[in-house]
């Protein structure tokens, strides 16, 4: 098998805003795992902001690792295997290793003729999935001309990016207030680390007078405590994102379970296979889940996150991305796995327990892509 690291070039239809960066284009590795015909694809999508790393962190991990991987790893068994002997290697890595392993996990189930879900022992992606419909921090006019079209797609479930301007966020709650049919809305917030103490994100919250089902990291990244006091003083459960990349980080929360709901992330935790990890410490400690997003991703990774909403089943909070081309301007699948009306996506129109390993159409690489393998 022979791996080759590229970089995902894809611009966005519209810039996405949030008080951590904006965005206008992908910023992501794709993982190429060949044997003759048999192909294998992964995504990743480095964060400074959420796991300290950057396409060149990226670079520079896939060619010390690479080598030893092709020479190593034959087989999903030897892959787990790595990785349980490289625990502080991906810690540093995740989404890194995220492209890597999804690609050599597509690779082997496409050698062995059945689906990722078959190869890794999970429930089959079929049925129909919703998503939420995400709104991030843009001026007044441009986040109730999102919301409108939102609403006229028919999302219930939403997500909005707080900017810590308290003006400028009733402004936006307020939009939300004045819909028709608001009692049928369930929002949550996202702060991405806003305020540097409890009181502070505390007063903001409450000053916004809004019946939120969820708040999202308020503070810095692990102040655990500072969040407690936050869940315990608005009545509303956290969101853990960046303060949740691994599964044996769930015991720090387990005993106060309802305050509690985890983003995992297929990128940020590291592969599907340590999201499952996490998805079943969470479930184990009562905490639900929400499968989430990085900004940007493309059908692979939103193949991925299907894995683990249906491994969730009943634990489920809520799900994020599958943006396809509503936010990029091609997506690397055609047709590209996204939603549709009222944030619904299929699996069943798209065949995916039918088809082997991922059960995706690629377009050619080079459409989207620069290597970044050694010559």
């Amino acid at each position: 098998m022979h791996l080759e690291l590229y970089r995902l070039d894809i611009p966005f239809t519209t810039a996405f805003r949030h008080h951590s960066a904006v965005r206008t284009a992908t910023q992501s590795v794709w993982v190429k795992a060949q044997s003759g015909e048999c192909v294998g694809m992964g995504e990743g999508c480095p964060r400074e902001y959420v796991t300290g790393e950057s396409i060149a962190s990226v670079q520079t991990f896939f060619h010390t690792y690479c080598e030893a991987l092709c020479q190593t790893v034959g087989s999903v068994e030897a892959l787990v295997a790595w990785a349980a002997d490289h625990t502080a290697v991906i810690d540093a890595n995740p989404a890194g290793w995220c492209a890597i392993e999804l690609a050599m996990l597509e690779f082997f189930a496409k050698r062995e003729g059945v689906t990722v879900e078959q190869l890794v022992a999970v429930v089959p992606t079929a049925g129909t999935f919703r998503y939420s419909a995400v709104v991030g921090d843009s001026k007044l006019d441009v986040f109730q001309e999102t919301v409108a079209r939102y609403c006229a797609m028919g999302f219930t479930d939403f997500k909005l990016k707080l900017s810590g301007d308290l003006a400028q966020d009733r402004a936006k709650v307020d939009v939300l207030r004045d819909l028709t049919d608001v009692e049928k809305l369930r929002v949550r917030v996202d702060a991405n680390n806003l305020w540097n103490d409890a009181e502070s994100a505390v007063r903001h919250l409450n000053d916004l007078q809004f019946s939120f089902v969820g708040i999202e990291e308020p503070l810095s990244a692990n102040a655990v405590d500072g969040m407690r006091m936050v869940a315990a003083q608005t009545g509303v459960p956290i969101i853990l994102d960046e303060s949740l990349l691994r599964a044996d980080q769930i015991a720090a929360f387990a005993a106060d379970p309802d305050c509690w709901i985890v983003n995992i992330r297929v990128s940020k935790m590291g592969g599907l296979l340590r999201s499952l990890a996490v998805l079943r410490a969470a479930h184990a400690a009562g905490i639900s889940i929400i499968v989430g997003a990085q900004v940007g991703e493309t059908s692979v990774l939103t193949r991925a996150g299907l894995v683990v909403a249906c491994a969730a089943a009943g634990g489920l909070f809520a799900q994020e991305g599958a943006f396809g081309t509503h936010l990029l301007q091609t997506d690397v699948a055609h047709p590209p796995l996204m939603f549709g009306p009222a944030g619904v996506l299929n699996a069943d129109a798209y065949g995916l327990s039918e088809r082997v390993g991922w059960g995706l159409t690629l377009r050619p690489g080079q459409e989207f892509t620069t290597s970044l393998s050694r010559e």
